[in-house]
């Protein structure tokens, strides 16, 4: 489980990172910059789901209980 999110949170690092690079290196209406985001959308959403999904089915619980 905690793998998982760290997965997740590392790939939505690295997508941050190489958009920045393809912002400040190359033209800012480069196709990479706007892949680079799409990634980080994309992952941000499924961390998101992921962790709705883990505290419907109970494999996670909210600190304190």
């Amino acid at each position: 489980m905690k793998l998982i999110v760290l997965l997740l949170l590392a790939g939505i690092v690295a997508s941050l990172g190489s958009g920045l690079f393809y912002l400040t290196r190359e033209d800012r209406d480069s196709p990479k910059v706007l892949r680079a985001l799409k990634i980080r959308v994309v992952l941000s959403l499924v961390l998101i789901l992921f962790l709705v999904g883990s505290f419907i089915f109970g494999w996670i619980a909210p600190p304190g209980t």
